[in-house]
């Protein structure tokens, strides 16, 4: 079928299986370029077919030679219909790995059901034994609790009081002022129950009681902290909530890994475009403008360099794992940079319909949402017939 880009605002309903592959080996071929790391050879990535867990499997197989199990829920294709981003993804990762030796194997179902849990430990039993790195790097808004049957939503609101600022549509550029009404004291549990620690402490739960965690052996979960122009909807809203609970199960890993010299981390990690940041009000304007001024320092990353850069420099480097004195990994260290924040709060006022063009790198958000979806790549060819019924090797 000829696959054309379809979008209805932050959802593509449609994927291109040459582009994703495209863009899947643009970041294999960056990993190589950066050389090897000396990090682990046996990795479970929960959450592996897109963004920053995407990223985290092709920089253990392609920058550390890992073996690598992938968990993912991703809906597969059909006669004339495309699968979602995330299972073309993993077919051309799995495909490359395959291909210069490396053992990659799948998983595709609900990460937090039991089942896919019970399912995983048998596979890296059979196969591999045990893991040294787990990274937890789920984002779904929706999540059924195995203990007690109940299914959670996750909301996107402030708390205590409604909230207003600027957004942009980074379709049309249209800016616009939006208000959120505050959470309810529902909504803020619903949030946590489904993105905060509690699953991933039932993965470490699980797989500690089935021997299947190295001695040594760290798991990694990734957070997002922000400046104090997102901080109402974002990490004073629900997300926020959600997230600090995820940094204290950390140290609640942390203490139950002792045992075997093991560690659990949470990376605080970069604002970029993604699904999720992208459904986010007053997110997208951030990030439009944070990009312009990033890349005007020349300090810019996407999700495959920040991975790299946390492999090599701040978790498998030299200096060993390096964190703040709260015992965060700060990747976003750049971001956060006083001379980025300064210029970010500066044009945020400037921000307008008319100006946005100018001020902020809308354009450039844009390419990289389409990119998540494999359009707008020149090496291929958008009106040529592609083959949607891509299969995943290695789907357990």
């Amino acid at each position: 079928m000829i696959v054309k880009s379809r979008m209805r605002g932050f959802i593509s309903l449609t994927a291109h299986p040459e582009g994703c592959a495209v863009h899947v080996k643009k970041q294999i071929d960056y990993v190589k370029s950066k050389g090897k790391i000396d990090g682990p050879k046996r990795v479970l990535v929960i959450g592996a077919s897109t963004g920053f867990g995407l990223a985290s499997r092709i920089s253990s197989a392609f920058g550390s030679d890992a073996a690598t199990i992938g968990v993912f829920f991703e809906k597969e294709p059909q006669p004339e219909k495309t699968a979602s981003p995330g299972w073309y993804n993993t077919a051309a990762f799995t495909r490359a790995a395959l291909s210069e030796g490396l053992y990659a194997k799948n998983i595709n179902g609900d990460a937090f059901s039991d089942a896919v849990k019970q399912k995983t430990i048998d596979l890296i039993k059979t196969d591999l034994g045990q893991v040294d790195l787990v990274v937890y790097s789920l984002a779904s808004p929706v999540r059924t609790n195995p203990r007690t049957g109940v299914t959670h939503r996750s909301v996107l609101k402030p708390i205590g009081q409604a909230y207003s600022n600027k957004t942009v549509d980074f379709h049309s550029g249209h800016v616009t002022e939006v208000s959120i009404e505050p959470a309810t004291p529902e909504d803020i549990e619903n949030t946590v129950a489904v993105m905060g620690g509690d699953d991933w402490e039932m993965w470490i739960d699980a797989m500690m009681q089935a021997g299947v965690l190295a001695d040594g052996a760290v798991t990694l979960a990734y957070s997002y902290i922000g400046p104090a122009i997102t901080e109402p909807i974002y990490r004073k809203g629900t997300i926020g909530r959600a997230k600090d609970h995820l940094e204290k199960t950390a140290d609640v890993l942390t203490s139950k890994m002792n045992a075997f010299g093991g560690k659990a981390y949470v990376s605080v990690n970069k604002a970029l475009v993604t699904q999720a940041s992208s459904a986010i009000p007053v997110i997208p304007l951030y990030i439009t403008i944070l990009f312009k001024v990033m890349k005007s320092k020349g300090v810019h990353e996407g999700c495959i360099e920040q991975i790299q850069r946390l492999y090599a420099g701040k978790l498998f480097g030299s200096d060993g794992v390096v964190t703040d004195e709260k015992g965060l990994i700060r990747i976003d260290d750049w971001e956060m940079r006083q001379d980025v924040q300064q210029e970010v709060a500066s044009i945020w006022q400037q921000a307008n319909t008319d100006s946005i063009h100018r001020i902020g790198d809308l354009n450039g958000y844009a390419k990289e949402f389409r990119k998540l979806f494999g359009f707008g790549f020149k090496e291929v060819d958008y009106h040529q017939d592609v083959n949607e019924m891509v299969e995943i090797k290695n789907l357990i």
